[in-house]
């Protein structure tokens, strides 16, 4: 698949004008819908010293989006039941305080302080697995657990701990077998392979630029931001943020990943974050992805999740270039581009011989919910309902039992009333009593 040529250009543009502005040494971005690369562009230098042009095949450091990854190898436990999301994170890696829970580290609402003991970011040497240990009595916990969002590194490192100790291997390890490979990303590993571009950082007030050092994450960091990367290992990844795959994680987890665990900024929220998972707002549009920086780079991914379409940014600087935004406009230009045309409609058999007599209009007092029969599924629609909050889609859960499996009321139950001749004459859904004609409670 190839973007049109109109929309190629807007992407080359949209790219230039991010490199030129931002002043990035060089970039690599890419476009994906539906899980192939559409689009795809480097700029600039991958290597100033050697004037080594920047190329989309060029990995770069992804930072933060590492956590991801260290995300999707905990919920692989908790599917397989070995880790409880509301268990202490002190009940697997019993050296942590007490309190947080799996779910509060993954969602940053731990309280724990954002970095690991000691001057990481002053001597670039990361804390061995026994350092890091070890030094976990003298970690402050600066909010108290589930207070409000706060990004902590040294939580991440934490789940890492976890996912090494529960599959009695290192993180590397685990990652590699159980999601790398799977997935097929092969230009996604802890060490850079060639062609990898050189970290720079830009002097605000020349154009000249200095290479930044190569920080090597150890054993206990490497969970919060050791991986390198390209764009279309990247939007790779991010495809399979929005679809999942067999035998690596369920599309149902990954849905439960990105629900809204805390809103970082509550008015009009823009950002939020899931289960290591961040998510972002553009207008009425939900993207799923994370942000990453390490000295030197930065990094953007973003998927619409519902459209399969997103982008992926890498860059070689250390500034304020803003990845995540420049991700998100290439997603979104991408997205006004490539309007969904609707899916053809075709008659099916109709409902099964029990559903039938469910459908149409059912009153509960002054509440109005109309039953149809959609793709094979049992739907419910409040009439007059909030935009986006109206629908409930329902599965079979016994005898004249139905599940609410999706949307509106999700969980809840609804059920049918016969009379001794078999006819249905009431519902009850969500406990409410329901009729074919409005009437008062009781």
């Amino acid at each position: 698949m190839s973007a049109p040529e109109a929309l190629a250009a807007e992407l080359d543009a949209i790219l230039a004008a991010a490199q030129a502005e931002r002043r990035l040494p060089s970039v690599s971005a890419a476009a994906v819908r539906d899980g192939e690369v559409l689009w795809s562009r480097a700029l600039g230098l991958a290597d100033a010293e050697r004037g080594e042009t920047a190329t989309p095949q060029h990995a770069y450091r992804i930072g933060s989006i590492t956590k991801t990854f260290t995300a999707v190898c905990v919920m692989q436990l908790r599917d397989a039941g070995l880790v409880e999301l509301d268990a202490p994170l002190s009940e697997y890696v019993p050296e942590a305080a007490a309190g947080p829970t799996v779910r509060q580290a993954l969602a940053h609402l731990s309280g724990l302080q954002r970095e690991p003991a000691g001057d990481i970011w002053e001597t670039l040497r990361p804390p061995s697995r026994e350092e890091l240990l070890a030094s976990l009595p003298e970690v402050e916990h600066v909010l108290a657990a589930g207070e409000r969002w706060h990004y902590s590194n040294l939580a991440f490192a934490l789940l890492g701990e976890l996912v090494a100790r529960l599959r009695q291997a290192s993180f590397r390890e685990v990652l590699q077998e159980r999601v790398l490979a799977p997935l097929g990303l092969a230009r996604t590993s802890f060490e850079p392979s060639a062609p990898a571009a050189r970290g720079y950082l830009v002097d605000p007030y020349s154009d000249a630029v200095w290479p930044e050092p190569d920080v090597a994450m150890s054993d206990s960091t490497a969970a919060l931001g050791q991986l390198w990367s390209t764009a279309a290992d990247l939007c790779a990844w991010g495809d399979f943020l929005a679809a999942g795959r067999d035998g690596v994680l369920a599309r149902r987890t990954l849905d439960e990943m990105t629900r809204v665990q805390t809103m970082v900024d509550h008015e009009g929220w823009t950002l939020a974050w899931g289960l290591g998972i961040e998510l972002y707002r553009r207008g009425n549009r939900l993207f799923a992805g994370h942000g990453g920086a390490m000295p030197g780079f930065l990094a953007g991914l973003a998927i619409d999740r519902r459209e399969r379409t997103g982008a992926a940014v890498l860059a070689s600087a250390s500034t304020n270039a803003r990845a995540e935004e420049l991700a998100l406009d290439l997603a979104c230009a991408a997205l006004d581009a490539l309007p969904r045309e609707p899916a053809e409609w075709r008659p099916d058999g109709g409902p099964p011989a029990e559903v039938e007599p469910l459908l149409g209009r059912w009153w509960s007092e002054g509440s109005e919910l109309v039953f149809s029969y959609r793709e094979g599924r049992l739907r419910a629609e409040l009439v007059g309902g909030p935009p986006g909050r109206s629908l409930s889609w329902l599965a079979p859960d016994g005898p004249d039992r139905y599940r609410v499996v999706e949307g509106r009321e999700q969980g809840e139950l609804l059920r049918v009333v016969r009379d001794e001749h078999g006819e249905v004459v009431k519902l009850y859904f969500a406990t409410y009593p329901m009729t074919r004609e409005p009437r008062t409670f009781g």
